[in-house]
């Protein structure tokens, strides 16, 4: 006999005690595969689940089981109320990344033909949400992972932005091509080894590590990009980059020590109130 919807999904709350909001996540695994919103698990209780959709439903089970995050299940993530497509290649997009393009909103207007860079582009979120919020801008995303720039480039195409992103291949602590540009922002790698041996499975077993981990204070790739960017950027260009929740103080030192050409070095926090985005202005 088919179980019901509601018998359905406490099954698999119970199956996924051991990982984050089990409920959440059975949720979303049941709305996905029988393609209903989430309220209507609970609305039609009672419906029976096809055979089909049972064996569907537990094979998504098992696999958030094993901490394989819900993005990666599903395929896709939401970043500032547009859908994007994730995978493993590629970091998750997450809600403190979004302080950067609140920042961009604050600091330009949407009719400026702003010519920008997005430095570790993963999913293409910065570049592709700055695209769409400011339709006479001009982008090139860069990347060193070509798997990670075939998502960006299909995030492109399927918000309609791909004609004003050059996708480029390349290490941001080298020289960067197309520039000058009046904007660079980055989410680059800022995870210390020891936060990583220390995060969740979640993060550690499923998530790209070279996206993450950035040498024993998490600052080797904003350091290798710093001179770089400081080249690329017209006078006073401005660059944005995420940074960890401790690590504003050690961003100041190192700007007022070795990129003094940078006048302006502002530390932006989150709703926390922790540290979460360097603005530099040349």
């Amino acid at each position: 006999m088919s179980p019901t919807r509601i018998e359905l999904l406490n099954r698999s709350e119970a199956r996924l005690l051991g990982v984050d909001s089990p409920r959440l996540s059975a949720e979303l695994l049941m709305a996905e595969v029988l393609r209903c919103a989430r309220m209507d698990l609970v609305l039609d209780r009672d419906e029976p689940v096809a055979s089909g959709d049972v064996a569907r439903i537990e094979v998504l089970v098992t696999r958030r089981a094993a901490g394989e995050p819900i993005a990666y299940i599903l395929g896709r993530k939401e970043f500032y109320g547009l859908d994007f497509s994730v995978n493993s290649d590629v970091l998750i997009p997450r809600p403190e990344t979004e302080h950067i393009v609140e920042e961009v909103e604050s600091l330009y207007s949407r009719e400026v033909p702003l010519r920008f860079a997005d430095l570790g582009t993963g999913s293409g979120i910065l570049a592709v949400t700055i695209a769409r919020l400011f339709p006479a801008s001009s982008c090139l995303a860069m990347d060193k992972s070509p798997e990670a720039l075939k998502v960006a480039r299909s995030n492109a195409i399927r918000h309609g932005v791909a004609d004003r992103i050059e996708f480029v291949e390349g290490d941001f602590t080298r020289p960067l091509p197309a520039g000058p540009f009046d904007l660079v922002v980055s989410n680059p790698p800022y995870v210390t080894e020891r936060e990583l041996a220390e995060a969740s499975r979640e993060v550690s077993a499923f998530e790209p590590t070279e996206a993450l981990v950035s040498g024993p204070d998490g600052l080797d790739h904003i350091r290798g990009m710093l001179g770089p960017v400081r080249d690329a950027l017209k006078p006073e260009g401005r660059f944005l980059v995420e940074i960890g929740c401790g690590q504003g103080g050690e961003m100041k030192i190192i700007m007022s020590r070795d990129f003094p050409e940078f006048g302006t070095v502002s530390i932006i926090k989150d709703l926390a109130g922790l540290d979460r985005v360097t603005l530099l202005q040349k």
